[in-house]
């Protein structure tokens, strides 16, 4: 039954690079033109929803010029949240014939850069969220705080005081600043 189905939105997409030329290099079937359409249908559909987008930084063939424009159309992405990962060596993979190496060092500078960007994306998000009705799926875990957590449809973590009719239990909140957990991590 329809009434019985629960309503999720959450979405974990992968994305890897914000660069077309990365993206070609690396064999993907999609460019940052359908990517970001597909983001802004999710945004018109479900205003709420949490989008975690999957990124590599420093892949080869990853120039200075391209990192500027993958990193300027991540920044663009109306997305919640980045999962950022380094490039990182393979042996025998057919990224080892690409171009163009990022060294170490600058992969981890462009990793905290994204790191950077997903920060504010998130906390923009969760502002966004207070005020908001919401259920939450609780945790079964007594924290040493004295408080349990969970999370709500859109995968925002709630803490409240510990009650033993919580656990595995779905009850309505009302967002605040004082329930979110502020480390989403």
């Amino acid at each position: 039954c329809a009434e019985s189905r629960a309503f999720m939105p959450h979405f974990h997409i992968p994305l890897q690079s914000g660069s077309d030329h990365v993206l070609k290099m690396m064999n993907r079937r999609y460019g940052t033109g359908l990517f970001a359409e597909r983001i802004e249908h999710i945004r018109r559909v479900m205003p709420q929803a949490f989008i975690g987008v999957d990124v590599i930084a420093g892949a080869r063939g990853e120039t200075h010029e391209e990192w500027l424009r993958a990193r300027d159309f991540i920044e663009s992405l109306p997305v919640t949240r980045l999962h950022v990962f380094p490039y990182s060596e393979r042996p025998g993979t057919a990224a080892l014939k690409l171009p163009d190496p990022v060294p170490p060092q600058l992969r981890h500078e462009r990793v905290a850069e994204l790191i950077d960007i997903s920060d504010r994306k998130l906390a923009a998000f969760l502002d966004r969220q207070i005020g908001s009705r919401a259920s939450v799926l609780w945790e079964s875990t007594r924290h040493d705080d004295g408080t349990i957590q969970g999370f709500t449809e859109n995968y925002v973590r709630i803490q409240a005081p510990w009650d033993d009719s919580l656990p595995n239990a779905i009850t309505p909140v009302t967002v605040s600043a004082e329930n979110i957990v502020p480390n989403q991590g």
